[in-house]
C-alpha cells in the first residue's frame, strides 16, 4: 500500500518573496526595520508634507517633460489660444501654451507642479524651524541637518530654474535680474555671464541649459540627499518630546507597519488632494496673460516666488553704491547683497556646530527641547525669521506701495532701518517672552494650575484655588536639563605663574555665558521647594 503526499504550491506572492529573500535577504531586513517605532506628534507631519510634495513634483514633472520643448528657436504661434496667434515666440513658450490649452489635463498638471514646488519649500522651511527650535539638530543629527539644509537650498534653485523654463515675460525678467547680479562680480562676472548664456544675454541656450539642470542635475542630487536623510532618520531613531517613560534610550510611539504606514499612506493622498484642489481653483503663473519674453520689456509687478523674495529684497533696498577703480566700475549695490546671501545661508548650515562648540555639549540628544527652555537659540531663530520677512517686504516694495498707497521710498527706508533694528528687537522680545514662560512653568509646578475658583477664608481673605498638576505635566515641565556656562578657570596656577588663555577660549566663555548665564534660564524648582509649598505652608 502506497501513500501520496499532498504537495501544494505556495501562493505566487510568497514564492516571489522567497526568491527575493534568497538573493537580497529581505526577510531579515524587514524584520529589523518594519517594526521600527515612530513617535506621534503633529509637528512631525511637517517633514512628511515636504516628502509627499517632492513625490508629487517628480510625478507631475515626468508628465510635463513629455510635451515640453526646451528650445529658444523662434516660431510663430498657431495654437488654440486665439490672442497669441501669429505672435513670434520661442518653442519653449509655445510648448507651454500647448500644454496649458491643448494637452488633456495639461494645465492642471502644470498648476499642481508649481503649487507642489511652493508647498515643498514652505514645508521644508517650517520643518527646519521645528528642528531648529526644538534642538533636534544636536548630536548625532548634525549631518542630517546639513542634508536637510542642502535639500532646501537646492529646492530654491530647482524652483528658480523651473520657473524660468516657459520663457515668458515674468520668468525672463527674473533671469535678467540674475544676470545683472552675476555681472556685478568683480573681474570674472562678464565671463560667468557669457559662459552661462552662451554669449550675450539672452543668448540661445539658457532654456536648454536650465532644463538639463532642472530635470536631471538638481533633482538627482536632491533624491540622493533625501534617501540619505531618511536612512539617517532610521539609523539614529526619531526624536521625541519629553514625557513619562521617554528617555534618550527608547522611543515611545507606533510601529512602522502596519499603523504608521497606513497613516502615512492616507496622509499622502490627503496632501495630494489638497494640492490638487488648490491648483484647480487658484491659478498661478498664467503665462498666457504675460506674453513671451523680450529683452526690451519688463513685466509689470514682476515678483519672484516667495522663497527667492528675500534675495531680491537685499538688492532692492541696498543703496546704489559704486566704486570706480582704474577704469573699472565695482557695483557694490549689487555685489554686497550677492555676498551677504550665501554668508547667511552658510551660517544657518553650520549653526549646530557653532552651538556645540559654545556649549561644549558633546552628548547624544534624542529628547527635544521646549523652545522656551532654550531662550537664546529661540531668539536667534525668531530674529532670522524677522530679518527674512523684512527683506521679503523689500523684495515687493513696489507692490506694497501700489496696494496700500504708500511711498516706495518710505517702504525702502523702513526696510533699510529694520534690516538692522528688526532682528535685534525680535531677539530681545523673544528672549524676554521665553524667560517669562519659564517663570510661569516654575510657578505652575510649585503652586499648581489656576482653577478660576475664588474662595473666602475664615478670616475674610479671598484666594484663588490652585489645582495640583498631574504627574505627567510635572514631568514635562521639569524634564529639561539646565546647563552651566563654560568657565575659563583660574588664570594663575598653584605656583603663581599666569596661564595664557587663548582668545578662542575667552570667546567661548563669553558666548556660553550668553547662552546659559543667570539671565538666560530660570532655575527649576527643587524637590524641597515643592514639598514645602505643597505641604500647606502658604499654599491655597
Amino acid at each position: 500500500m502506497s501513500t501520496a503526499t499532498d504537495k501544494r504550491k505556495a501562493p505566487a506572492g510568497e514564492r516571489v518573496a522567497d526568491w527575493a529573500d534568497g538573493r537580497l535577504g529581505i526577510y531579515s531586513l524587514a524584520k529589523a526595520n518594519m517594526r521600527k517605532i515612530f513617535p506621534d506628534h503633529w509637528s512631525f507631519m511637517l517633514g512628511e508634507v515636504a516628502l509627499y510634495s517632492f513625490i508629487i513634483i517628480i510625478l507631475t514633472g515626468v508628465y510635463l517633460t513629455l510635451f515640453f520643448h526646451p528650445s529658444m528657436n523662434e516660431v510663430e504661434y498657431h495654437g488654440s489660444y486665439v490672442p497669441m496667434q501669429g505672435v513670434l515666440m520661442s518653442e519653449a513658450y509655445a510648448s507651454t501654451l500647448e500644454i496649458s490649452f491643448d494637452v488633456r489635463g495639461g494645465l492642471l498638471i502644470r498648476q499642481i507642479h508649481h503649487w507642489a514646488a511652493l508647498i515643498f519649500l514652505a514645508a521644508m522651511m517650517v520643518h527646519m524651524m521645528r528642528v531648529f527650535f526644538t534642538g533636534a539638530f544636536r548630536k548625532p543629527r548634525e549631518i542630517n541637518w546639513l542634508f536637510g539644509f542642502l535639500l532646501f537650498v537646492l529646492g530654491m534653485f530647482t524652483g528658480f530654474t523651473g520657473y524660468s523654463l516657459p520663457d515668458d515675460l515674468l520668468s525672463g525678467t527674473g533671469v535678467r535680474f540674475m544676470q545683472g547680479a552675476i555681472l556685478s562680480v568683480p573681474v570674472v562676472g562678464t565671463y560667468l555671464s557669457m559662459f552661462l548664456f552662451g554669449g550675450e544675454f539672452p543668448g540661445g541656450d539658457i532654456v536648454a541649459r536650465f532644463y538639463s539642470i532642472h530635470i536631471l542635475l538638481l533633482p538627482g542630487i536632491m533624491l540622493g540627499l533625501l534617501v540619505a536623510h531618511l536612512i539617517l532618520v532610521f539609523y539614529h531613531k526619531h526624536t521625541q518630546f519629553a514625557g513619562p517613560g521617554r528617555t534618550n534610550n527608547n522611543v515611545v510611539g507606533m510601529p512602522l507597519l502596519p499603523i504608521y504606514m497606513a497613516k502615512a499612506g492616507g496622509f499622502f493622498f490627503l496632501v495630494f488632494g489638497v494640492i490638487s484642489v488648490i491648483s484647480a481653483i487658484a491659478t498661478i503663473n498664467p503665462i498666457w496673460a504675460l506674453g513671451p519674453y523680450r529683452p526690451d520689456q519688463v513685466s509689470t509687478g514682476a515678483q519672484p516666488d516667495w522663497y527667492m523674495g528675500f534675495s531680491e529684497g537685499l538688492i532692492r533696498v541696498m543703496p546704489g553704491w559704486e566704486i570706480n577703480l582704474w577704469g573699472h566700475t565695482l557695483v557694490l549695490g549689487v555685489f554686497i547683497p550677492l555676498v551677504i546671501f550665501p554668508l547667511v545661508l552658510a551660517t544657518i548650515a553650520v549653526y549646530p556646530f557653532i552651538e556645540s562648540w559654545v556649549t561644549g555639549d558633546k552628548r547624544e540628544h534624542h529628547i527635544l527641547d521646549r523652545p522656551r527652555n532654550a531662550p537664546t537659540r529661540t531668539a536667534f531663530g525668531v530674529a532670522w525669521l524677522t530679518w527674512y520677512f523684512v527683506l521679503l517686504i523689500g523684495g515687493g516694495n513696489d507692490l506694497w506701495a501700489t496696494h496700500f498707497h504708500l511711498s516706495i521710498n518710505s517702504i525702502t527706508w523702513f526696510v533699510r532701518i529694520f534690516f538692522f533694528a528688526g532682528p535685534v528687537l525680535a531677539f530681545i522680545i523673544t528672549k524676554r517672552i521665553c524667560m517669562g514662560l519659564q517663570r510661569r512653568d516654575k510657578d505652575k509646578v510649585l503652586h499648581g494650575r489656576e482653577s478660576g475658583i475664588i474662595k473666602r477664608l475664615p478670616h475674610g481673605e479671598f484666594v484663588e484655588v490652585h489645582e495640583p498638576l498631574t504627574q505627567e505635566a510635572l514631568h514635562t515641565l521639569t524634564a529639561h536639563q539646565q546647563y552651566t556656562p563654560h568657565e575659563i578657570g583660574p588664570t594663575v596656577d598653584e605656583n603663581g605663574v599666569e596661564r595664557k588663555v587663548p582668545r578662542t577660549e575667552r570667546l567661548r566663555a563669553r558666548l556660553s555665558k550668553a547662552y546659559y548665564g543667570k539671565d538666560n534660564q530660570v532655575a527649576k524648582p527643587t524637590v524641597e521647594e515643592y514639598k514645602e509649598i505643597t505641604s500647606g505652608h502658604g499654599h491655597h
